[in-house]
């Protein structure tokens, strides 16, 4: 398998357009590489491609992959795109791929609802683009020779959807982590991810490979930088240091090359010379950016 990161950065991207935080001051003055928005595409031995999910960003992302280009005046070697979640982040994206080459579009009954509910996303071709519903725990084909796995994670709601009460930790079809395997190597992708659970470590012990969320590195560093109000707990996602963050909590996984994706803006790890990017790296932790590729 060959990995592609086509974006790292969480929604907003980095710099994100109304934000002056350190990192996205040094972003816009080169000082530190800027990020597009969380978007991943795989492929196996015969060239084809998929994208797990599909950010805002991604025809400038296609465009900067020579690997994702057409092949001749029409088509794409893109064969699907996979949803993890429903945030603004991963399905806007969809919005830029109208243009009447078919692919397979694969999530959850629950997150192709949340399509189905959105009279805009006819504008992709349900002729062209197949919806294909997949259950949880259940495998299919991503495309030809990949395998894939969809599994419910700690997780919530998109924020259009969210009501009056918020449970950030719904286990369900909302929020799910991704297992792909060759037949020879597995790698997992979940970027985003409310706690790891002991079920959810259980599962990771086959990975040969891991795309983790990386949103924060702390859970009140929004609130500490004066950017938000909110923690990371609140937006469902954990966070990178402290006890029951995702560093400690998968220390024990000796085995998968580890890397970080989906980070914030506010994240000190985007910044190579921080402690924080230090700390991760000595824990065995990689930081992803933009063009990024894995062989696996």
């Amino acid at each position: 398998m060959k990995f592609l990161v086509l974006g790292s950065a969480a929604g907003g991207g980095l710099p994100q357009w109304n934000c002056g935080c350190p990192n996205c001051r040094a972003a816009r003055a080169g000082e530190i590489p800027a990020a597009t928005q969380s978007s991943l595409a795989v492929s196996g031995a015969d060239g084809q491609w998929s994208i797990l999910n599909a950010s805002p960003d991604i025809r400038v992302q296609m465009q900067a992959s020579a690997a994702l280009h057409p092949q001749g005046l029409r088509g794409s070697p893109l064969r699907s795109v996979l949803l993890t979640n429903g945030d603004i982040d991963h399905i806007t994206g969809l919005l830029s791929l109208r243009e009447q080459t078919p692919f397979t579009i694969f999530a959850t009954r629950e997150l192709l609802d949340i399509l189905a509910q959105n009279s805009v996303f006819g504008a992709v071709s349900s002729e062209l683009v197949k919806r294909q519903i997949v259950a949880l725990e259940a495998g299919f084909e991503l495309h030809a020779g990949l395998q894939a796995c969809l599994f419910a994670v700690p997780g919530k709601v998109p924020l259009f959807l969210e009501g009056n009460s918020v449970q950030t930790d719904l286990v369900g079809e909302q929020t799910v982590g991704v297992r792909l395997s060759d037949g020879q190597k597995v790698a997992y992708y979940i970027p985003g991810c409310a706690v790891v659970d002991d079920a959810l470590l259980g599962r990771l012990a086959d990975a040969d490979l891991l795309f983790f969320d990386g949103t924060l590195w702390r859970d009140d560093e929004m609130i500490r930088s004066g950017t938000g109000q909110k923690t990371g707990q609140r937006m469902g996602h954990m966070s990178i240091s402290g006890p029951e963050g995702t560093i400690a909590r998968l220390s024990g996984l000796i085995r998968p090359r580890k890397l970080f994706i989906h980070i914030n803006n506010t994240n000190p790890v985007l910044d190579p010379a921080s402690p924080e990017r230090a700390e991760a790296t000595a824990a065995g932790w990689e930081i992803t950016h933009d063009g990024m590729e894995v062989d696996l």
